[in-house]
């Protein structure tokens, strides 16, 4: 059997979903990335009481849909571990054409959100671009491996970095909180705030209204 595996490159196009409009009354633009088994137009659901004057969410879509058992739903995945680095590829030059069609103003708050496997994808596309902004959110999820606190020596001093968990999230030990957190502290030093939460592996949506600057 000789069995090869080949690279191609080819053209493709992909939806996001958005909440609100972008007007001059906006004063914050959210990039939020959904967590795996989400579609973007339902994740951004849990922004609906921000005030929508003020607040504008963009929202990716994960490339790779798949039938959620038993009932048939459709949810999505950023990225798994076979061929990760050539799938990360693709999400970083999709996420250059949504900002690139939204035209961000630069006189806006920018907030990082990410969500469970979200996190990951925000982190990497953070630093891959150097995107400044104001705010990142690590809610619920892992940070990947080979980021180190160079990647993101860029961030202003005044970059405000929030790690979310949930004490009985069932996806995080107390091992891996404590894992999660030094990670964090050591990426971002005294930038970081660490938020726990009494519940399970669920989107708080009570900090979402509590993370806009005052």
């Amino acid at each position: 059997m000789n069995s090869q595996e080949k690279e191609i490159t080819y053209n493709t196009s992909n939806s996001y979903s958005t909440l609100n409009q972008l007007t001059q009354q906006t004063k914050t633009v959210w990039l939020v990335c959904h967590g795996m088994g989400y579609l973007s137009r339902y994740f951004l659901r849990y922004f609906k009481a921000l005030n929508a004057e003020e607040n504008y969410i963009i929202g990716p879509q994960a490339p790779s849909k798949y039938y959620i058992q038993p009932k048939m739903h459709v949810g999505a995945n950023w990225l798994t571990r076979d061929n990760t680095e050539a799938g990360m590829q693709n999400i970083l030059n999709y996420f250059d054409a949504v900002l690139e069609a939204e035209n961000i103003p630069e006189n806006v708050n920018l907030i990082i959100f990410g969500y469970s496997q979200g996190v990951s994808v925000a982190m990497r596309y953070l630093a891959k671009r150097q995107l400044k902004c104001s705010q990142l959110v690590l809610h619920s999820g892992g940070i990947p491996k080979e980021l180190t606190p160079k990647d993101f020596e860029f961030l202003s001093e005044d970059t405000q970095v929030k790690l979310i968990y949930g004490t009985e999230d069932e996806y995080l030990d107390k091992d891996r909180i404590t894992i999660e957190t030094e990670r964090a502290e050591s990426l971002f030093g005294n930038r970081l705030t660490v938020l726990p939460f009494e519940g399970k592996h669920v989107v708080n949506v009570g900090f979402i209204n509590d993370l806009l600057p005052s």
